[in-house]
Formats: C-alpha cells, structure tokens, sequence
C-alpha cells in the first residue's frame, strides 16, 4: 500500500516505525522544513533512501504520487485542512490528535470522507494498549455492573524549551493547551469507556505558570453522561520536574480497575465480583514503552490497513476523532462562558478562546 507523511516532527518517529512494521510503501514524506524529513528518516536508518521522495509541499506531492494512504502529523491547526484535501483526492488518512480544532472541520472530515468512501481515522493510539484493551474487555463483557464513575489524571510536565522548540504549540489558533495536546488521549479513553454519550460538563481551566502561552496549563472538568454515570477529568502540564503519570480509573458496582503509568500503559488495580484464574495475569501487568506515546501506532495502522483491504470502518474511526475533540472544546466554552455545557456542541473552536488568558 502506497504512503506518505505529512509533518515529520516530535511524533512523527512512532509513525514511521508504524509504516516499517507494517511493510508500507514508503513513497514520500513531506515537511516545510527539509531538515526535518532528514532527521525523521535517518532514526530508522532510511536517509540514504532514494526512493522516498521528500518535499516541502504537501498539494504538490499528492499530485504527482498516486497514493492510498496518508499520515498527517502536522501541527494540530494544519489538521483538517491537510485532511480534506487528501479525502478529496480519495486518499484514506490517519489524523493526528486532535482530528480538527473546531466542531465544524470534524464534520465536514467526516461528511467527505463518507461521501468519498474513503477511511479517515483519528489517532488515538492508546486504545491499543493492552492494559486498556483489558479493560475494555471487562467492560464489553458486562464485568463491571452498573458503571458509578470513573476519572482521568494526566499529570505531566511541559517546560519552556517544549514550546519554543515549535513555536505553534500553546496558540489557540495551531494547537490549544494541555487538555487539546497533552490530555486527549485520556479524555478519548474516558469517553469511550463510560459510554460516548454525554449530557453535561462543567469545566475549569487556568493559566499558572506557561504565561508565554495563550492557552491553559491546568484544566479540570466534571463530566455528566446519559448513562447516569459522572466522571472526572484533570489535565495538566503543570508537574515538577517531570512527567508524572496518566491514570485512569473505571468504578463499578461489580469492577474496579485502575490503568497507570506514563500513558494508561500499566494494570495497577484489578477487582472483580466474578474473579477468575485468567485475571491474576492482569493484576500488576506492566507493558514497557520507550516513550510516552506507546506502542500503540503499529497497532493502529495495522488495523486501517485492513479496514482498507476490507472496506470497514477503522477500530479508532473519525467519529471517535470527533468526540475526543467535543469534550475538549465543551470543557473550554464552558470555562469562557462559567458555567455547565450541554452536549451535543452545535460548533465552537479553540480560537473562540483567544484572549481567555
């Protein structure tokens, strides 16, 4: 299967073993900044590829290459766009979080591609996590009763040279703060787990200690679902000196489960009322990653390969893309207007924040 990159920034390593791993081939990677697609190829020791053709411009290479896959790994404003255009050359793609920065451009991803026949997936690559696999399992098999609640913690650290390092990160226009970048993929997990159908949020989100940024460092919500269960989210960049931990904690009457680690990649609580002799291999189950973004873009890209070959939807498709996206954006409209947000969320973008701080 033929594929390109666009972007080949602080991600895009994990997307290029992905397309190594899968056996894709290869065509061209695409940056404005040739260095980049240098750096990116000579990790996985392809630099002296000929084969991969670089460029500095994404329209030009999808019209002199007849490709059937594309990653965008762009900054996060550059998204949608990249993305429609691809769609509607029939290319399928796979999105960077988060899919689009407004409500808006995720429907009309959506709407193209479906209208194009083409797979869009959102990569949200730590719903192959094996811990959150696991956890998925109990839930699809009906292991935690009733849910009550279940919370999100992303406690990390982003210092100053993460942001002058790509000076896009932190606007509300190409990126949005720690809840759109860093706390995505938890606030996708929650979601997903707890039933994708949500009633209300409240949030809160604060600028303390990034003020060079235009977004949020800390942001804390309560989240109502349909279901009747409530959930909590906390989102931060704001933890000295390091990297802390991304939890996430499912409460039922039957279940209990906490995922922890750097990137809900570990099984640190596993309680059942119907406990069996399979589930003492999750107790304490630890899956080693050489970075906070995991194993989970091999996996992912595997499973949009096949989508492709069978003309399914992707595991992780763009409407998941968009409900990640929704929840972020419910919890900034509710911090700019003070008070709780219904859902569905007609439109709001992460530029209506200009100014918030």
């Amino acid at each position: 299967m033929k594929y390109a990159l666009i972007g080949c920034g602080r991600i895009s390593t994990n997307h290029v073993k992905a397309v190594i791993n899968n056996n894709l081939e290869f065509v061209a990677a695409c940056d404005v900044v040739p260095e980049h697609i240098e750096n990116v190829l000579s990790k996985h020791g392809l630099e002296k590829n000929a084969s991969i053709k670089r460029y500095t411009d994404y329209k030009k290479m999808i019209e002199e290459n007849d490709l059937e896959l594309v990653g965008i790994a762009t900054e996060s404003g550059l998204h949608a766009e990249i993305a429609l255009y691809c769609i509607e050359h029939g290319i399928n793609v796979i999105i960077e979080k988060p899919m689009a920065m407004s409500i808006a451009d995720a429907n009309k991803i959506i709407e193209l591609s479906e209208k194009k026949h083409v797979k869009v997936s959102a990569c949200h690559q730590n719903r192959f996590n094996i811990a959150v696999q696991e956890m998925r399992k109990a839930l699809e098999a009906g292991r935690f009763g009733k849910l009550s609640h279940g919370s999100i913690h992303v406690r990390w650290n982003r210092n100053k040279d993460y942001y002058t390092q790509a000076p896009w990160r932190g606007t509300w226009a190409q990126d949005g703060g720690a809840l759109m970048n860093q706390c995505i993929h938890g606030i996708d997990l929650l979601r997903w787990m707890m039933g994708n159908e949500i009633d209300e949020v409240y949030g809160v989100t604060k600028q303390q200690f990034h003020d060079y940024l235009e977004a949020e460092d800390i942001g804390m919500a309560v989240v109502k679902f349909k279901n009747g269960a409530v959930a909590t989210i906390e989102g931060t960049t704001n933890v000295y000196p390091q990297n802390l931990e991304e939890t996430l904690y499912l409460f039922g009457e039957k279940g209990t489960v906490k995922l922890g680690g750097k990137s809900t990649n570990n099984i640190d609580v596993w309680n059942f009322a119907d406990e069996t002799e399979a589930d003492q291999s999750n107790k304490g189950l630890e899956e080693q990653t050489s970075n906070v973004y995991g194993n989970g873009h091999t996996s992912l890209y595997a499973d949009v390969i096949e989508a492709i070959q069978k003309d399914r939807q992707p595991y992780v498709d763009a409407y998941a893309g968009r409900n990640a996206l929704e929840l972020v954006l419910a919890i900034y409209k509710s911090q700019k207007e003070g008070r709780a947000v219904k859902l569905p969320l007609d439109d709001f973008a992460s530029v209506d924040m200009t100014g918030e701080f």
